[in-house]
């Protein structure tokens, strides 16, 4: 357990050998790290010279359903912050969805290597007008957007010009689950996502 002022939070470490960085990662608001993307990468990475920190926000450990405001959880990933730095290396800020928020608003002011952006909620389902763009440009770090190509809350083609790098996954929602009616599977699903983060961690030096 991590104390933060929005309450104790929670850090299952994934760790690589020889780690040259930490992906620490956020689950979203209607669900905990048990999601399939979070649960791939923390099981690919490791073998790349990546430890992977997924994090359960406060609210999720203190058992309640419903997500905080944006500000509270901004509070909760601050504090957890010097937890994640503690093994001394470049740590990647990311997150599904609410948690992808997160690290975007947060990354400059932590000193964030990079923003790993899963599921990038860019505006609520059917409300285009109510975009959440800014936060994404406004990183001040490299940044990678994985979105499903049919994800409600922003399809691939909805993100505006100047979005750092995307990756998108063919026939993926906003969990990047795909119909079985769909030309690839599940797993290959998962696949583009943890070849696609490999390769650009890899590229990021």
């Amino acid at each position: 357990m991590v104390g933060t002022d929005a309450g104790d939070a929670r850090i299952s470490w994934h760790t690589a050998r020889r780690a040259r960085l930490v992906l620490a990662l956020s689950h979203g608001a209607g669900g905990g790290i048990e999601a399939r993307d979070l649960r791939a990468l923390a099981g690919a990475l490791p073998a790349h010279g990546v430890t992977v920190a997924l994090v359960e926000q406060p609210w999720r450990v203190a058992g309640k359903k419903v997500a905080p405001a944006p500000k509270t959880l901004d509070t909760g990933w601050r504090g957890l912050w010097p937890a994640l730095a503690k093994p001394g290396l470049p740590v990647i800020s990311g997150g599904r969805s609410a948690g992808a928020r997160v690290a975007c608003r947060t990354a400059a002011e932590l000193g964030a290597h990079a923003v790993l952006a899963l599921s990038f909620p860019l505006h609520p389902p059917g409300r285009p007008e109510k975009s959440r763009a800014g936060e994404l440009l406004g990183t001040g770090v490299p940044t990678l957007v994985v979105q499903g190509g049919n994800d409600p809350f922003g399809r691939p083609e909805e993100f505006p010009e100047g979005t750092h790098e995307l990756i998108e996954v063919p026939y993926g929602d906003h969990g990047f689950a795909v119909p079985k009616r769909a030309e690839i599977g599940q797993d290959r699903a998962l696949e583009i996502i943890t070849e696609g983060v490999a390769g650009w961690i890899a590229s990021l030096g």
